[in-house]
């Protein structure tokens, strides 16, 4: 009996040492386990405030620590995300391309603007420049950079892969964080997009080299009459005839091209010297037409209207309007067919359009040329066109004073037959 109830008690003291125990390790393990779910909350970027309490003096210390660094953790991550935002703000309203390169010559970031300039089949972030722009300058003054810390500048041409076209860029390259002797460990590139500015300058010299030729040749014939005129030939009354009519043709000429060179000058400022008005189009052309009599009679030609049976009103300046059909009738009569010569002239509402159409039935107009045939001095025919008098800027005055007037100008031509010019305007019609 004895022994039983030995057994029996130190049976229950194994049971309540077991218990005992369980209970002081969850104690002493609770905050073991709240601990690595912190932990691992925090590797999660999850940085919210961290409250940790244990009275034991090792936990409470490690609470405090792992509290310090959540707090520093979020900290660090509110000013990255500042940062950050403050970078794509900056970034994002610029309008010239921006990219930044490590220094290894890989790209790291891009900005918008770059984006749409280059417009990347894929992305080029982590790729290299040159497998990116393929363009050895540019590769070279980023390279100067890393290398050297100092910025460096270049203009490269960089040909679209969607649409083809080339642009041009200047483009700067500044080291990012320089160390003194060793390189930089980045560098900032800024593109600046100057293509249409190189267009420009071409559009200037060509027109400048064009503008001297035109004068020129006239002033060359001029000179050359009059010295034959002061060599003796003043003596020669047909000579002197012929000498005066050819300078008084060239001098007629020049004042043309003076003319018509004032005319676009005036034109390219859009909206100015117009005078608006209501004008009926029908008689504008029917002045034209009586203006051009002359050479319509020596060239036999026939010129049709095929209007509506009403007149229309259309908005305009009239002396402009006039000076477009003047140029695109004689420009008809001048290139159309040479024996049987017909013009049409037809007219048309397009909703809030009235669409003006000048067609002949010449030769029409080669499919190479017909990309520039509103180019100023652009001619297809060249020796032809001198000898007709013709400046190579009325098709040009034609463009611009359509677009003065918030209009446009197309070509329509085949080859063999004939030619259509088609003015469009804004047409705040009415019918009388």
């Amino acid at each position: 009996m004895f022994y039983r109830i030995l057994s029996f008690t130190s049976l229950f003291i194994l049971i309540f040492a077991l218990v005992l125990i369980g209970t002081l390790g969850w104690w002493l393990l609770a905050p073991v386990r709240q601990l690595r779910q912190v932990l691992e909350r925090l590797a999660n970027r999850d940085f919210r405030p961290v409250i940790l309490q244990h009275p034991i003096g090792f936990f409470r210390r490690t609470s405090a620590n792992v509290r310090r660094i959540s707090e520093l953790l979020q900290r660090q991550d509110q000013r990255i995300a500042d940062e950050g935002f403050s970078s794509r703000a900056i970034l994002g309203s610029m309008v010239e391309g921006v990219m930044i390169v490590d220094a290894g010559e890989r790209i790291r970031l891009i900005n918008d603007a770059l984006a749409r300039m280059v417009e990347f089949p894929h992305s080029p972030i982590n790729r290299s420049i040159l497998e990116v722009f393929l363009n050895s300058e540019l590769r070279q003054a980023v390279e100067a950079t890393l290398r050297l810390g100092t910025a460096r500048s270049a203009q490269i041409h960089h040909r679209l892969s969607g649409s083809g076209v080339t642009k041009v860029f200047e483009v700067y390259s500044s080291a990012l964080n320089p160390h003194s002797g060793r390189g930089s460990a980045g560098a900032v590139v800024v593109f600046h997009d100057v293509t249409q500015l190189k267009a420009l300058e071409a559009v200037r010299r060509e027109f400048v080299a064009n503008v001297s030729h035109e004068f020129r040749t006239p002033l060359a014939i001029i000179g050359g009459y009059v010295e034959t005129l002061l060599d003796g030939a003043l003596e020669d009354r047909v000579m002197l005839e012929q000498s005066l009519r050819v300078m008084d043709r060239h001098c007629h000429r020049l004042n043309f091209l003076i003319e018509d060179l004032l005319t676009i000058s005036r034109m390219e400022n859009r909206g100015t010297d117009l005078e608006w008005r209501s004008i009926n189009v029908q008689e504008t052309l029917a002045r034209v037409i009586e203006q051009l009599a002359p050479a319509i009679e020596e060239r036999g030609a026939g010129i049709e209207l095929d209007f509506p049976a009403e007149a229309i009103l259309i908005e305009a300046d009239a002396r402009r309007l006039e000076q477009v059909a003047l140029n695109l009738l004689t420009n008809a009569l001048r290139y159309g067919a040479t024996t049987d010569n017909q013009v049409k002239v037809s007219g048309r509402l397009m909703g809030n359009w009235m669409e003006l159409r000048f067609s002949d039935n010449g030769p029409g107009i080669p499919m190479e040329d017909q990309p520039h045939i509103f180019e100023r001095f652009y001619r297809v025919h060249k020796d032809r066109s001198r000898d007709a008098g013709g400046t190579g800027l009325g098709l040009s005055i034609v463009k611009h004073i359509a677009m003065a007037h918030g209009g446009e100008v197309a070509l329509v031509s085949e080859p063999g037959h004939g030619a259509t010019f088609i003015v469009r305007l804004p047409a705040r019609c009415s019918k009388v």
